[in-house]
């Protein structure tokens, strides 16, 4: 970026908010219907109740609970590279960070949707916040469903706060190049900034502080939500490699989502200059880092089950990838020797196989090949968690217990409308905030050489 200066910045920063191209309103149409589709499969789920799902005894977890999980991962992104490279000082952080953080405030509103949609009756979900109230109710603290509402609530609001201190500077810059209503809007969100040294001073010591806050967020918060499981004594969910696991495989898959959507915004907006491929190929080695976190953890998985000699921690491990004769799931099928876990082995491929080409710097440096990789690491990392949740409830204890899950149109319907949430959320955001930390990249600017010829 040495031929870049400030005014370039300010320039290509103020053409994503100028009016796009058709394509994206055709884009942004299709993401607004899916969404639609997801509201109102959701609203036929309220008026007919939690039945018409596929949620059933024993698999009271399903899709839902899958989609909560995935949500989470993906947010957890955002705080890695906005906190933890920032403390790091990784300078290759500065040109995808706003979009890692607008990423976490979305991801974490959608997953917080799927608590109250999994307990059914939405409007009493009030009785999951512990508040007093005259009828003398507490909530129960072991519940794993409470643990997810102060997860998600202290996850969400960290992660705001630190978004909107982060865009203060940004919306200045906009507020100053900005006419007509825009720029009354941007004069309100930059809460009187003026550039002034002392501001700087301020802002750079609160930045610190909420990085370093933020920080064990990205290790606790996803450890509460293993716990959820590990908590518990069921097969498969009862172990202490489940903290570091989720942790692993939520940056994976969320510095996945970041390539997924940076790659597309770099290619459409044109900012190939401060988008480098040096950025996409660092943000290319830590996943590649993490893969290599979660495939070990995978064998872990396996190893401990056979090593433990628990008849039915192997029986369950064995059900996974090989599924068993005479099972109704739809991904199993009768067969004399039963037949592979199509989930489980999609989760394996997407997750440990489709990653290994990035060893090679043709791959890290080839944006189609990283855009294809990303896509299928994030539809691995949907998969991993349907496989724990769903398997692990199918074959517990007790073989009069077992059952099979069939996820229903409606729970498709509202998945789909997770991901049309998501990124109607994201889309309308670059539209009406700069998508790159303007201050920061900036700052990472090769100063001007100076002309030793001028001197004479």
């Amino acid at each position: 970026m040495s031929s870049v200066t400030y005014a370039d910045v300010n320039a290509d920063m103020l053409r994503t908010l100028v009016r796009p191209k058709p394509a994206y309103y055709l884009l942004l149409v299709g993401f607004v219907i899916a969404f639609g589709i997801g509201a109102l499969s959701w609203a036929i789920q309220i008026d007919v109740g939690l039945g018409l799902s596929g949620i059933s005894h024993p698999v009271g977890w399903g899709v839902y609970i899958t989609n909560f999980v995935f949500w989470i991962g993906i947010g957890h992104a955002g705080t890695l590279i906005s906190a933890v490279f920032f403390l790091t000082r990784a300078p290759w952080r500065a040109p995808v960070y706003r979009a890692a953080e607008a990423m976490t405030v979305f991801a974490v509103m959608t997953a917080g949707l799927f608590p109250l949609i999994h307990v059914g009756r939405v409007w009493l979900a009030y009785w999951l916040i512990p508040y007093p109230n005259q009828r003398m109710l507490w909530v129960n603290f072991k519940s794993p469903l409470l643990w997810d509402v102060f997860a998600v609530s202290t996850y969400l609001t960290i992660s705001v706060t630190f978004f909107v201190v982060g865009l203060v500077p940004d919306l200045a810059a906009m507020r100053d190049n900005a006419k007509g209503i825009r720029k009354l809007i941007y004069w309100q969100l930059a809460l009187g900034w003026n550039n002034s040294y002392q501001q700087w001073l301020h802002y750079a010591r609160g930045y610190l502080l909420l990085a370093a806050l933020a920080t064990p967020l990205v290790f606790s918060v996803h450890s509460i939500v293993s716990w959820d499981f590990a908590m518990s004594l069921i097969p498969g969910w009862h172990t202490t490699i489940f903290a570091p696991y989720f942790v692993a495989g939520a940056i994976f898959s969320g510095l996945a989502m970041v390539l997924t959507i940076c790659i597309p915004l770099r290619t459409v907006f044109g900012l190939e200059k401060y988008i480098t491929h040096h950025v996409m190929q660092s943000l290319a080695k830590v996943i590649l880092f993490t893969s290599i976190i979660v495939g070990y953890a995978y064998t872990t998985e396996f190893f401990i089950a056979y090593y433990s000699g628990v008849p039915y921690e192997r029986g369950l491990f064995y059900f996974r990838p090989f599924g068993e004769i005479g099972d109704g799931s739809p991904f199993f099928h009768k067969g004399d020797f039963g037949v592979p876990n199509f989930a489980f082995w999609i989760m394996v491929f997407c997750n440990v196989i489709s990653p290994l080409p990035l060893w090679r710097f043709k791959i890290r440096n080839n944006v189609i090949a990283l855009f294809i990789i990303s896509v299928l690491i994030n539809v691995g990392m949907w998969f991993e968690r349907f496989n724990i949740v769903v398997s692990s409830l199918q074959r517990d204890f007790n073989p009069a217990n077992w059952g099979s899950y069939h996820p229903t149109i409606v729970e498709f319907g509202i998945t789909l409308g997770s991901f049309g949430m998501f990124f109607t959320l994201f889309t309308a955001f670059i539209r009406a905030m700069p998508s790159m930390a303007i201050a920061e990249v900036k700052e990472g600017l090769e100063p001007p050489r100076r002309n030793p010829a001028a001197h004479h």
